[in-house]
């Protein structure tokens, strides 16, 4: 039972020792309340380490939900109600227990003040970064050639990223890959793509001139001779980041990279749809002059980057990037149902593989957010909009 408040008790103290059949006696605390800047957070073990040595921050704008973020990942923070009373109990204020007197005298009474009873406790769930922002605040303003651009729009540096995206650090930085962007002068920046088309073309171009190997480009002459070019030292760094990656390293500095074939066909891909869709076999014609010789252009590279439909006797492509697609699935598959109204597993793929849900597979998203039809065994299964 509650007892009144008494001038000397035991807190918390009294309870860490407490045998599974003795009992003690609350009271309430002099500073009793609902004090609403306390909570209980309940926590998964392998989290607990990085709480108590401070390894964790929270994340979100005031319109958001805030999330907890590790290095590593992001948690949803909810509040989970309970309906038994759960008493909070602070370290004591002196070191004595009540004695009780008289006769008594040898039989001391622990009692624990009770500070707050809490209602419930906070959850943590891992969720996947929200990322979206990310994409949406960076294509704000697009590195271009015209340095003035630089000066116009905001600008984010790494901290103005991490309050601003709800997101672990190694999310973010992942994001930000994904994203191709760079850091210039601080700031973190998306290079507007028709800028990179102008490297990456005179990249090219230049292998021809001096004869150059693509899957062999020392880094050195690279830079140098783009750098002569008037293309900034940074951004010729950033392209061969872009579309190639490094095979090899030198002993005094620099490299050697290769282009991938698959990113550079991609990116010439999205130059020949950029006006809208085209007839497979003129598409086909302009996006094979555009590659270089050395590479090996397949239809299967454009897997997850365009759709293929057939209007009479015609096969036509158009463009449909899984990169410029929402990260949320609910969104993901709106979109996806709004170009097709019907979808076999083998276009559909693509287009949701990468799709990050911690605790459901491929599988359990498609149960969620489609209805899938075969009509016979040997017939491909389609997929439609719940």
């Amino acid at each position: 039972m509650m007892e009144q408040p008494h001038s000397c008790c035991k807190g918390a103290e009294v309870l860490l020792n407490l045998q599974p059949t003795s009992s003690v006696s609350i009271q309430y605390h002099p500073f009793f309340g609902p004090h609403d800047d306390l909570v209980l957070l309940e926590l998964d073990e392998k989290l607990l380490s990085d709480v108590l040595y401070q390894r964790v921050t929270l994340r979100g704008q005031p319109d958001e939900d805030a999330v907890l973020c590790t290095q590593s990942k992001t948690y949803s923070v909810k509040f989970v109600g309970t309906s038994n009373s759960v008493f909070l109990i602070p370290p004591a204020d002196c070191s004595t227990s009540h004695e009780s007197g008289g006769e008594n005298y040898k039989q001391q009474v622990a009692t624990a003040s009770v500070i707050k009873v809490a209602p419930g406790n906070m959850e943590l769930v891992e969720v996947a970064p929200r990322l979206d922002k990310l994409k949406s605040i960076l294509s704000e303003n697009l590195y271009s050639s015209d340095e003035a651009s630089m000066a116009m729009g905001d600008l984010y540096k790494w901290g103005d990223l991490i309050n601003k995206v709800q997101a672990s650090d190694d999310e973010l930085k992942a994001g930000l890959q994904a994203l191709s962007a760079v850091e210039i002068d601080g700031y973190w920046r998306i290079v507007d793509e028709k800028y990179m088309d102008v490297i990456l073309r005179m990249l090219l171009h230049n292998s021809v001139l001096n004869d150059w190997l693509l899957d062999s480009l020392v880094e050195d002459k690279v830079v140098s001779v783009l750098e002569s070019d008037g293309f900034p030292r940074k951004l010729v760094y950033h392209c061969l980041n872009v579309y190639g990656s490094r095979v090899e390293e030198e002993a005094m500095g620099g490299g050697v990279w290769r282009l991938d074939a698959r990113r550079v066909c991609v990116h010439f891909a999205r130059g020949v749809l950029r006006e809208g869709k085209r007839k497979m076999e003129s598409f086909m014609e302009e996006w094979l002059r555009m590659i270089p010789e050395e590479m090996q252009p397949s239809f299967d590279m454009l897997e997850g980057e365009v759709l293929t439909e057939k209007l009479g006797v015609e096969t036509w492509v158009r463009a449909l990037s899984v990169s410029s697609l929402p990260t949320t699935p609910a969104e993901r598959f709106s979109i996806l149902f709004k170009e097709r109204a019907k979808w076999e597993w083998k276009d559909l793929e693509p287009y949701i593989r990468d799709l990050n849900v911690p605790g459901l597979s491929s599988e359990a998203l498609l149960l969620k957010y489609t209805r899938r039809s075969q009509p016979s065994i040997d017939v491909e299964p389609v997929f439609s909009a719940k």
